[in-house]
């Protein structure tokens, strides 16, 4: 009996040594246990359905921990983008939440807004009762914020990280831009000074005859002329010759007035969730379905100038994209290529192997925001988490690209040069729903919060 005991207790301190021991912590780090999870989430949900939603639990998690927050603010990465009357009456939508990781496991030192932890510690309870509480909840937080008599944009970046419901879209996304003013009393005035101010650059500048233009701008017009026609071709909406007319004038008005860049092959791409966005104002239904010219010309034009001020406060933040040579682009090549070694090194080095440079494919990303590469119906939902980063965004488009490119990750191990060149150009995500979305958002957000806090992430 005294020997089965000791062989007993031999065996109890084996197993502490190899849960302590560096080889199998090592296996078993933040990074690994995350993409093993999303793993299991993926084969998990393949053909299923589930009524309300699903809470993902990483095991060292307490189960009332704080819902997954952005970068300096707190956030939940997996709010279907649906319309309102669905996503509080079908409770057989799907969704995917993820917890907040310890932010002792991490590294990262950020801490979360004190009323989100108070509202993280009553999410759980809320699950249990399906779909329509926590959403009620969501659109009742929305229309707190937005309901006062000044926004606090910290807030509404909080919220619309996670996504934002589509019948408030166009009034958040203006104020997270700061197109809008967050004090509702001036709100009203100063989009009417705007967009008159729009109308008169439009007068100036594009309703003018060529006999005004100089030969460079002539040229540029041309240019921009030819790629309207080709903008968001799978979508027949943008085929309609007025939609065409409009992203005509919103491109030719913003580069005229922004001389450093001019027009450049891409930002066509950029201005159209703008588009769509501001005329779900006036127009119901699928955008299958809209027809430009059942609007009021005073209505399309308040809608142009809207998309003309968002363009531009957006790329305000991304000059250096667009500048000759274009070198923000360039620069965050680098620092992409640079972060895939360091989460998943075997694809890194077969990539480089290869002779495939990281320029070759990721460039399109930065310069179109991924708007080529996905389904146009979650550019949208994408782009909520894009405006609510604000001025980090470029920073953090690194980390969602580089989530995007590793959903592939087993299937690139796999191909040489020529075949990585195609299926990077014609990646399949015509299937794509909010689900895969919320996943490589999720992930760019595990991966920011373990890297971007240290300040050697990026060495080579």
């Amino acid at each position: 009996m005294k020997s089965n005991n000791n062989n007993s207790h031999s065996k109890e301190e084996d197993l502490k040594h190899q849960e302590t021991s560096p080889t199998n912590s090592h296996i078993t780090t933040l990074d690994s246990r995350f993409n093993q999870t999303l793993r299991n989430v993926q084969g998990l949900l393949k053909g299923r359905s589930f009524p309300g939603k699903v809470l993902i639990t990483r095991r060292s998690d307490p189960p009332d921990g704080a819902i997954l927050g952005s970068p300096g603010v707190s956030r939940s990465p997996s709010e279907i983008d649906s319309p309102p009357d669905k996503h509080m009456d079908d409770p057989t939508e799907d969704q995917v939440h993820i917890n907040k990781p310890n932010a002792s496991t991490s590294g990262n030192k950020l801490k979360p807004s004190m009323s989100n932890v108070e509202d993280g510690s009553k999410e759980a309870p809320r699950f249990v009762m399906g779909a329509r509480a926590t959403d009620t909840a969501r659109l009742m937080k929305f229309t707190k914020v937005l309901g006062g008599t000044t926004v606090i944009l910290d807030k509404l970046r909080e919220l619309a990280w996670s996504g934002v419901p589509p019948y408030l879209r166009p009034n958040v996304w203006r104020l997270l831009l700061g197109y809008a003013p967050p004090n509702s009393d001036r709100r009203e005035g100063v989009l009417r000074r705007k967009r008159i101010e729009y109308f008169d650059c439009v007068a100036q500048y594009y309703d003018i005859s060529d006999n005004e233009r100089t030969d460079e701008e002539i040229t540029m017009l041309r240019q921009i002329a030819v790629d309207c026609p080709r903008t968001v071709p799978d979508v027949t909406f943008f085929q309609q010759a007025a939609v065409q007319k409009s992203l005509e004038r919103i491109l030719y008005t913003w580069a005229i007035r922004h001389p450093a860049s001019g027009y450049v092959q891409g930002i066509n791409d950029l201005a159209t969730p703008f588009l769509v966005v501001f005329l779900s104002e006036h127009l119901e239904g699928s955008i299958d379905n809209w027809s430009i010219a059942d609007l009021d010309p005073a209505k399309i034009s308040d809608v142009e100038a809207d998309c003309y001020w968002c363009l531009s406060k957006l790329l305000d933040g991304m000059q250096d994209h667009y500048t000759f040579a274009q070198p923000g682009i360039q620069r965050l090549v680098f620092k992409l290529k640079e972060l895939v070694r360091r989460i998943d090194e075997p694809v890194a080095k077969h990539i480089d192997e290869q002779g495939l440079e990281f320029l070759q494919f990721a460039f399109r990303w930065f310069n179109c925001l991924l708007i080529r590469e996905i389904p146009f119906h979650l550019v949208t939902r994408l782009w909520d988490t894009y405006l609510a980063e604000g001025d980090a965004l470029p920073d953090f488009l690194v980390y969602i690209f580089a989530s995007f490119l590793l959903t592939w990750s087993d299937k690139l191990l796999k191909l040489d040069f020529q075949e990585m060149v195609m299926f990077l150009q014609h990646l399949p995500t015509n299937n794509w729903s909010h689900q895969e979305l919320e996943m490589v958002l999720a992930r760019a957000f595990m991966w920011h919060t373990m890297f971007d806090s240290c300040p050697n992430h990026l060495a080579t």
